[in-house]
């Protein structure tokens, strides 16, 4: 009874407390997403993603292996299932498919045993969409080994002995990054990297030709697809980002202004 009398003082809550903004936070972004995707279906002008030079640089690698008559490296980053992982993999579609096109041989490398008969799959469609099925080599799609050192080693053997003209690095990396970085480059490689992990992205800025930082990854599916669609969707979180950047300016102003900013934590803690 006590219980009940004291839910009934503090009355009837439709969102837990201090969740209020976390619920319009995630209603306005369904919202965008919404109005961007139908936006895309009927046809009407969306903005575009800025370009991205690491994205750009991947014909230039393709075509660079093509006229050396070497092949290209790929490697989807030493995550398992997640965000990185399956950013990665829509990136070799892309780059699978071009590669057949250009009839350029593809080495893609894995760690994860989970992830190899995935990239086999993929690369396999790719082929397959570019009109060319029977150049598939699934000797090419090479599961090497789980602990992370060993398939560093093991990436750095293919480097000396296939001398692979183009190097892409495309997913999340962690202290291997810079080992994988200077041989590719020894190799005499053109590099592309892209890394989420804040502690190693350093490494692929000093040691690759081209590097995507952070979201960049995120956004590649959309960029090399040039899907409406997807653009909507990438479009759409930025809007929700640029938004939330001029809140935090505009708080900070005002308690800066006020010398108090403690009326405006107990207004977004609603």
């Amino acid at each position: 009874m006590t219980l009940l009398a004291a839910n009934a003082a503090e009355g009837v809550f439709i969102f837990a407390p201090g969740m209020l903004w976390d619920f319009i936070l995630i209603a306005s972004l369904f919202v965008l997403v919404f109005v961007m995707i139908q936006r895309a279906r009927v046809g009407l002008p969306i903005p575009e993603i800025r370009k991205i030079a690491g994205l750009e640089a991947i014909d230039e690698a393709l075509g660079r292996a093509t006229e050396m008559g070497k092949p290209v490296h790929y490697s989807p980053g030493m995550s398992g299932f997640g965000s990185e992982m399956y950013a990665a993999l829509a990136v070799l579609s892309y780059v699978a498919k071009m590669a057949a096109q250009y009839d350029t041989r593809l080495i893609v490398t894995t760690r994860r045993p989970y992830i190899h008969p995935v990239a086999s799959d993929i690369v396999k469609q790719s082929y397959l969409e570019a009109g060319r099925p029977e150049a598939f080599n699934p000797e090419d799609i090479r599961y090497v080994s789980e602990w992370q050192f060993s398939y560093t080693a093991a990436v750095m053997g293919i480097f000396q002995r296939e001398k692979p003209a183009a190097n892409l690095l495309i997913g999340y990396w962690m202290a291997e990054s810079l080992v994988l970085a200077e041989a590719g480059a020894q190799a005499g490689c053109i590099q592309i990297g892209a890394n989420t992990n804040i502690f190693q992205i350093h490494f692929f800025i000093v040691t690759c030709d081209y590097t995507l930082i952070g979201e960049e990854l995120f956004a590649a599916s959309a960029y090399l697809s040039k899907d409406p669609m997807l653009t909507g969707t990438v479009v759409a979180q930025d809007m929700l980002k640029i938004a939330i950047g001029c809140l935090v300016v505009i708080g900070t102003i005002i308690a800066t202004v006020k010398g108090d900013a403690q009326s405006l934590i107990d207004f977004l803690s609603l």
